[in-house]
């Protein structure tokens, strides 16, 4: 997934940034080669780790609890307003969900642009938990309301026609898009400019989707979960050479395709690397390197790269800019394909981050062009799965499909990334030397990575950590039963194992997709072994809870189906009543009048059958499932998510700890049966 070029890793388009004095440090650039000033210097430690140190034979320390690092972005200033339907909004009432701050000034000739496509992304708020905030500013109300209707803009819009929230901001422009994360922190800002660029709108629509981490526009010219995709052909004359380069004619050898732009310092140091890098390989066994400069300025080129000692490389032209089109170029240079053989695209990196994407070009050109690889893993720290990824190829394919590749991406959604708790089971080494610490610093230790399991640079570094091929140790450091109900490593293995995923690598991306897709449906948690025996076997022992559970409308739930005239319906009565057609349950050929106290949800549709529980009148601790010591987000979740899914109730992951609230519940304490302390 991309990264913010402010924040993170990813290039920007050749537009000024916005100035926004009192959120963002930002500079005018069109891509990001600059290490992140709070990242830490590692370009020391990656060299050639063939042999395992003895320090690294060891098993390693486990991780120390440890606590949110400062955060370092700007907090958004509060702000409030009279929306254009005449409803007061106060941005603070936002707080906790990621926020998309649309500013425009309707009368400016890009804003219809910059509107559609915003508006192309608003249809995933739901989906993907985050809202958007429009202000218009500087302009009447009236040409506000009327711009508003014909663009069908569907979220809030503060009128800010004295531009005082614009001025509060600091903002010097008149269009701007701001992101904000669920703590209320500025975390990235989108350049809001079209300039006359017929791509303009796709270009920004892609860069929102990066900040904001949605389904990524489908080019058809980016890996997505492990495929190849074909190169689009290009050809074109060769900048001061009487020839033309034919992508086409290259089949056979590995080509590097580079989209740069002559003036960008970033750019410049890309190729800098590439010109000492292929130099360093054998003649027969360099990639052939290709850059497609994005002005076509054929004398300003022509005297950048003679200034910059970078003319050692054929260069064309992309004068009408369906070059960048067809391979997908939006959001700005360098922007480097690495293509093999078979004219196929093997790797893309945006943007340009050295301390990471050096070695790993280095690595990539060696497989390319069928050199010996070095394997340059870092001596200290973690190297992350796309270095794991350029030998192992297959493990890596595989590894993508599963639910671990995305595992931060869950957090951002759920506004979980400023939580350590959550983020420890979410990523590479948390709280460990050369761990995760940032999505901002270390982006290529997100998700649950190779090392995560196989340990710090793998068998290669840490020949130790995995014996006899048993991961069960490494697994229930984060699938413990506070996080992980049920968890069983005999039938969990096999679902991130690469064999058993072998078949991954044959289906379409289509059919990849919707495989994962199911992978991450909530899952039956609760036990099954012992019968149902009903609620009112509960009410005895836990009275107040009972008490509180009659007042639900979990209590009454099959009321609702027999005013919808659904009470015999099958499908509707599973999730109505309790333990639908389970030993003890709710019958399946029953209407609901025979079985009053399973006709609802009742306490064991949550807490799994009582029949072992409540033996001849006394309790037994730990035989049904305790919730007040279960992770909201990872276990309650599961559990409510079997009927609270998105065709019966579209967003309810996201509201899942406020509903909790509503009807928490709890005199017992977990595992004992003890009452609580204050009772």
């Amino acid at each position: 997934m991309l990264r913010n070029v402010i924040l993170r890793r990813d290039p920007v388009s050749r537009a000024q940034w916005i100035p926004i004095a009192l959120l963002l440090a930002v500079s005018t650039a069109c891509g990001d080669g600059t290490p992140d000033a709070r990242a830490p210097d590692v370009s020391a430690a990656v060299a050639n780790a063939a042999e395992p140190t003895d320090a690294a034979a060891r098993p390693e320390e486990p991780a120390k609890k440890v606590t949110a690092p400062k955060r370092q972005e700007k907090p958004l200033p509060a702000f409030s307003g009279y929306t254009l339907d005449g409803e007061r909004l106060s941005i603070g009432s936002l707080i906790g969900k990621r926020l998309l701050l649309f500013f425009f000034n309707p009368e400016v000739d890009d804003a219809p642009i910059i509107a559609d496509a915003v508006g192309r992304v608003s249809s995933l708020r739901g989906k993907q938990n985050f809202e958007i905030v429009g202000v218009a500013t500087g302009s009447k109300h009236s040409t506000a309301l009327t711009f508003a209707k014909e663009h069908h803009i569907e979220y809030p819009v503060i009128d800010d026609s004295s531009a005082a929230v614009a001025n509060r901001l600091g903002l010097r422009q008149p269009l701007a898009l701001i992101g904000v994360d669920a703590e209320g922190y500025v975390i990235f800002s989108v350049p809001a400019y079209a300039g006359g660029d017929p791509n303009a709108g796709t270009a920004i629509e892609s860069q929102l989707r990066d900040s904001l981490r949605l389904p990524a526009l489908d080019t058809g010219s980016a890996p997505i979960l492990g495929s190849r995709p074909l190169a689009p052909d290009v050809s074109g004359d060769i900048l001061d050479r009487d020839e033309r380069f034919d992508l086409a004619a290259h089949r056979g050898e590995a080509v590097i395709l580079i989209f740069f732009l002559h003036t960008c310092p970033h750019c410049h140091q890309t190729l800098n690397f590439f010109k000492s890098a292929l130099a360093d390989m054998p003649a027969d066994k360099r990639p052939y390197l290709i850059g497609i400069e994005i002005t076509g300025k054929t004398a300003a080129v022509r005297q950048s790269l003679r200034d910059q000692g970078l003319d050692f490389f054929p260069v064309i032209f992309d004068d009408d800019g369906s070059r960048r089109e067809g391979y997908g170029v939006f959001a700005g240079v360098p922007d480097t394909f690495f293509i093999d053989a078979e004219g196929r695209i093997a790797a893309r990196v945006k943007g340009w981050q050295p301390d990471q994407d050096e070695h790993l070009a280095r690595m990539r050109m060696a497989k390319l062009a069928g050199a010996p690889v070095p394997m340059l893993l870092r001596k200290s720290g973690f190297s992350g799965s796309d270095a794991c990824g350029v030998c192992h190829e297959f493990e890596h394919e595989t590894w993508l499909f599963t639910q671990h590749a995305s595992a931060y991406d869950t957090l951002v959604r759920h506004g979980k990334t400023g939580d350590p708790e959550c983020v420890s089971c979410h990523v590479v080494g948390y709280g460990k030397d050369g761990g995760f610490t940032s999505e901002i610093a270390t982006p290529a230790l997100e998700g649950v990575g190779c090392e995560t399991c196989h340990g710090r640079g793998g068998p290669h570094l840490s020949p130790d950590f995995v014996s006899n091929g048993d991961y069960s140790s490494a697994c229930t450091e984060c699938h413990n039963p506070e996080h992980s109900l049920g968890f069983d490593y005999a039938t969990f293995r096999p679902k991130i194992s690469h064999a058993a995923n072998a078949h991954v690598v044959n289906l379409s991306v289509a059919e990849r997709q919707k495989l994962l897709a199911e992978l991450g449906a909530p899952r039956d948690v609760l036990p099954t072994r012992a019968k149902y025996v009903g609620s009112q076997a509960c009410q005895s022992c836990h009275e107040l809870e009972h008490a509180t559970w009659t007042a639900s409308p979990h209590a009454r739930a099959i009321e609702s189906l027999r005013a919808a005239g659904e009470a015999s319906n099958a499908s509707c009565l599973q999730c109505h009543t309790t333990g639908f057609g389970r030993p003890g349950g709710f019958p399946k050929d029953s209407a609901g009048a025979p079985e009053a106290d399973l006709a609802r949800v009742g306490c064991e549709s949550c807490h799994g059958p009582g029949g072992d529980h409540v033996v001849d009148g006394g309790a037994r601790p730990n035989t049904i499932v305790s919730l007040t010591d279960k992770c909201d987000s990872c276990v309650i979740l599961q559990i409510c998510g079997q009927c609270h899914d998105d065709a019966n109730d579209p967003g309810f992951e996201f509201e899942v700890l406020e509903k909790i609230e509503h009807q928490r519940h709890g005199s017992v304490a977990p595992k004992t049966g003890a009452p609580v302390a204050g009772e």
